[in-house]
């Protein structure tokens, strides 16, 4: 699964249209919402986590800029408290980039932060949460 977390500007002439709700129905996603304010006649401000498989991801943000919302992702990077790790390997079985992973013989678990994508799959993986999620600035899309 792929999720990345999006700050939405409508403008104001779309804000009445179920533009959040297609995103479910027609590209499968989910989302959650963080903070919005929609309000009729004026432009939209929506923070939101939206996660799907990849495809369909790109997709519907397509169609999202098709509609005339700007996009803008919150970055976010993954961290490892070492003072947590207990070195167990949990995280390294779910990562999807080969950004964590085990050397051998020594059996320690290491981790290239410039190959993580972000998904955060090792952040539920991780039985003490060593793996820590930091948000970063709002970038362009």
């Amino acid at each position: 699964m792929y999720s990345r977390m999006l700050v939405l500007r409508f403008p104001q002439d779309i804000v009445d249209r179920p533009i959040v709700c297609n995103l479910v129905r027609e590209f499968d996603l989910s989302f959650n919402i963080l903070k919005a304010t929609i309000l009729p006649g004026q432009e939209g401000l929506m923070i939101m986590e939206l996660s799907g498989h990849h495809k369909n991801f790109n997709r519907g943000i397509k169609y999202l800029e098709e509609c005339g919302v700007k996009i803008k992702t919150i970055g976010q990077d993954i961290n490892r408290n070492m003072d947590k790790c207990l070195q167990c390997g949990a995280c390294t079985g779910v990562c999807p980039t080969g950004a964590l992973y085990i050397r051998r013989p020594e059996m320690e678990v290491c981790f290239e932060p410039e190959k993580c994508s972000g998904c955060e799959l090792c952040v539920a993986a991780c039985p003490v949460r060593a793996m820590e999620v930091h948000l970063r600035n709002a970038s362009g899309f």
